[in-house]
């Protein structure tokens, strides 16, 4: 068992421990290119796999220290945009660079960075030319309009504000967000997630919000990662601790990780009635054995054991 992350967690019990300093930011979330990246990879694979038409409405469960990847998507010719998170870590401050530097991207028509650049990212593509079957030049020549991209930056001004700007721009941001609720029933086209979902606790209520939220064959696009987060030796020994010890690894912090499997992910969306039109998992056989899997685990199917992370693409039927 890996000490550092035991003492780690039991120190959260100490007096004075803060919540928003001992949870650790996203990094790479700041960079307009990682931003990008991860917009333009969920929406080729989403237009790979049954998308026909670019979303008007999304929302972004885990935005991170930015909302620079619904920014991406509002400058390729999105309308509203809805961040959920359970902590405020977006920095408003850093979000209008990140804006213009994500309009001189799309202006460009940039390659989409792929693992040169950022090797670590999921989820992979085929080509990472810039994707111009999902953004013909007409319909981005409208959305780079300077009136259009106007109205972006006055929203993104106005954050925190229950205001559409013209063109029907809009951006809001809800922390924290623990009922389905929020946003208005049946009302979003797609919603998206970058590595978050394997840090949601309640993630059966999670799923079960997003088809309170998603219109009838609206999608859900989410890259998951099930490694141990530096928490084990092994990207899955978390799942060889038992629950009291995951109980002091993880403290007093907000979240850490949920530990569950890809299969669980499978089942919540079977189960609230999604079609899954895509599965790419990540496999690495480097892990533990089943025979030191905690009893919480020993559920686990042979894929589950060698699925370091998956990229789902569904249907709300």
């Amino acid at each position: 068992m890996k000490l550092r992350p035991v003492l780690a967690g039991a120190k959260t019990y100490v007096c004075g421990f803060n919540a928003a300093k001992n949870t650790a930011g996203t990094g790479p979330a700041a960079s307009a290119r990682y931003c990008y990246s991860v917009w333009l990879r969920h929406l080729a694979l989403a237009f790979r796999y049954g998308m026909t038409a670019l979303p008007e409405v999304i929302a972004e469960l885990g935005p991170g220290d930015t909302l620079g990847v619904g920014l991406a998507a509002l400058i390729s010719g999105c309308s509203k945009y809805y961040a959920l998170d359970v902590v405020d870590y977006a920095k408003a401050g850093k979000n209008p660079a990140l804006f213009e530097e994500l309009v001189e991207l799309f202006r460009a028509r940039a390659p989409i960075p792929g693992q040169e650049e950022f090797p670590l990212l999921r989820p992979l593509l085929p080509s990472y030319e810039f994707p111009r079957e999902a953004l013909p030049e007409a319909q981005l020549a409208r959305a780079l309009n300077g009136e259009r991209l106007s109205a972006i930056r006055e929203a993104l001004g106005a954050l925190g504000q229950k205001t559409t700007m013209p063109a029907g721009i809009e951006i809001r941001y809800y922390v924290p967000w623990y009922d389905a609720q929020v946003l208005e029933r049946e009302a979003v086209d797609l919603i998206y997630s970058q590595a978050v979902l394997e840090h949601v606790d309640d993630l059966d209520n999670t799923y079960r919000a997003m088809r309170v939220w998603l219109k009838p064959g609206g999608l859900v696009s989410h890259q998951i990662d099930f490694q141990s987060h530096g928490t084990a030796e092994e990207w899955n020994g978390h799942w060889a601790y038992s629950d009291l010890i995951w109980k002091i690894i993880r403290g007093r912090r907000p979240y850490l990780l949920n530990r569950r499997p890809q299969s669980d992910h499978i089942r919540c969306l079977e189960e609230n009635g999604f079609r899954v039109l895509c599965n790419l998992p990540v496999i690495d056989r480097t892990g533990i054995e089943r025979r030191r899997l905690a009893r919480p685990f020993q559920y686990l199917s042979d894929a589950d054991l060698v699925t370091s992370g998956v990229y789902l693409l569904a249907e709300k039927k």
